[in-house]
C-alpha cells in the first residue's frame, strides 16, 4: 500500500480517517495515518478503550515516520461481535484483523490490557511481530495483577464523586503533578471533533475486567519465545497494573529496555510524553 502523489499523508490523529474492515463475521473499526508501505505499527490499546483513547502525543510522533494502524478489539467502540472472555481469545481476534489486512509481520505498540493482548499475540504467532512495545503492563500470572478489578471500581467511584475522567484517578498520581498531567491527558483525548467513536458499553467492560483478572490468576506464559527487541515502560506507581511487574517482564524478555518514570502512575508514558515519545521512534525506526 503506498500513498499516491496526490494524497497527503495525515499524521496527525485527531484527523485520521474512520475505517472499517471484517474478518470472520467480525467487523473491526480502525483508523490509520502515517506514511503507508512496509511493516505498520498496530497499537493495542487498554481496558475499556476505543480509538479515541490513544494519547496524540504518543501516536503523531510515531506516524511522523511510521505507518500506525489503531483499532476498536471485538465488541468494543464501532466494531461488531461481543467481547472475548479472556485474553487469549483477544489475541486471536487481534490475529484475525491484522492478516484480513493484508499483513504478516507488524510491529506492536502496547499499553496495560494491550500489552496482555500483544503477549498473547507474540507467543502464538512468534513471527509475526518484528519489534514490541509494551507499556503499563505485566507478565501472566503477575503478583496483584487480579486485584485490578478492586482499583478500577473504586476508582470510578472516587471520579464519579468528584465529577472527573475516572482515567485521571486510574492513570495519574493524585498530588499536585500528577492531577495537572490527568487533566492534561483528558484534555488531549477531546482534539479530535469529528468522527468520534461510540463508548464501550457496561457489559463489554465487565467483560474485560474478567478476562485481566483470568489473565493475573493464570499460569505464567513462556516469554523466552519473545526474541523481537522490545521496549518495556511505566511509572514508578502503577496503582492497576504493579510497577514491579514492568520490572519482571523484563527479566523475562532476553534483551529488552526498561524505562520507569519518577512520580507517575499506570499512565506514565502519557504524564511523561515528551522523554517517551522519542525512545519509542528510536526503537521503531531503527
Amino acid at each position: 500500500m503506498v500513498n499516491s502523489s496526490q494524497e497527503p499523508i495525515v499524521t496527525s490523529y485527531a484527523l485520521a480517517p474512520a475505517k472499517t474492515i471484517t474478518a470472520k463475521g467480525i467487523t473491526y473499526a480502525y483508523r490509520e495515518l502515517g506514511p503507508t508501505g512496509g511493516i505498520p505499527v498496530v497499537f493495542f490499546v487498554h481496558l475499556a478503550a476505543t480509538l479515541d483513547n490513544w494519547d496524540p502525543r504518543i501516536v503523531d510522533p510515531i506516524a511522523q515516520h511510521r505507518h500506525v494502524i489503531t483499532f476498536d478489539q471485538q465488541g468494543v467502540g464501532a466494531s461488531t461481535g461481543i467481547v472475548p472472555d479472556t485474553i487469549e481469545a483477544a489475541a486471536d481476534d487481534a490475529y484475525d484483523f491484522i492478516t484480513a489486512l493484508g499483513y504478516d509481520t507488524i510491529d506492536v505498540f502496547s499499553f496495560s490490557m494491550g500489552g496482555m493482548i500483544a503477549q498473547d499475540l507474540v507467543i502464538k504467532h512468534p513471527n509475526l511481530v518484528r519489534r514490541l512495545i509494551l507499556t503499563g503492563t505485566g507478565p501472566r500470572g503477575g503478583k496483584d495483577m487480579d486485584k485490578v478489578v478492586r482499583t478500577t471500581y473504586w476508582d470510578i467511584l472516587r471520579a464519579t464523586l468528584t465529577r472527573s475522567d475516572p482515567k485521571e484517578f486510574l492513570f495519574f498520581n493524585r498530588d499536585a503533578e500528577g492531577k495537572r498531567a490527568g487533566k492534561a491527558f483528558v484534555s488531549r483525548l477531546a482534539e479530535r471533533t469529528k468522527d468520534r467513536d461510540k463508548p464501550i458499553g457496561t457489559k463489554a467492560f465487565r467483560t474485560q475486567l474478567k478476562a485481566i483478572q483470568r489473565f493475573g490468576r493464570s499460569a505464567p506464559s513462556e516469554l523466552s519465545v519473545v526474541t523481537a527487541p522490545t521496549l518495556i515502560a511505566n511509572g514508578d506507581n502503577d496503582r492497576m497494573v504493579p510497577s514491579i511487574l514492568s520490572k519482571d517482564l523484563q527479566h523475562r524478555i532476553t534483551g529488552s529496555d526498561l524505562v520507569i518514570y519518577p512520580n507517575s502512575g499506570h499512565g506514565g508514558i502519557f504524564q511523561f510524553h515528551e522523554q517517551f515519545a522519542p525512545i519509542a521512534v528510536k526503537l521503531l525506526t531503527d
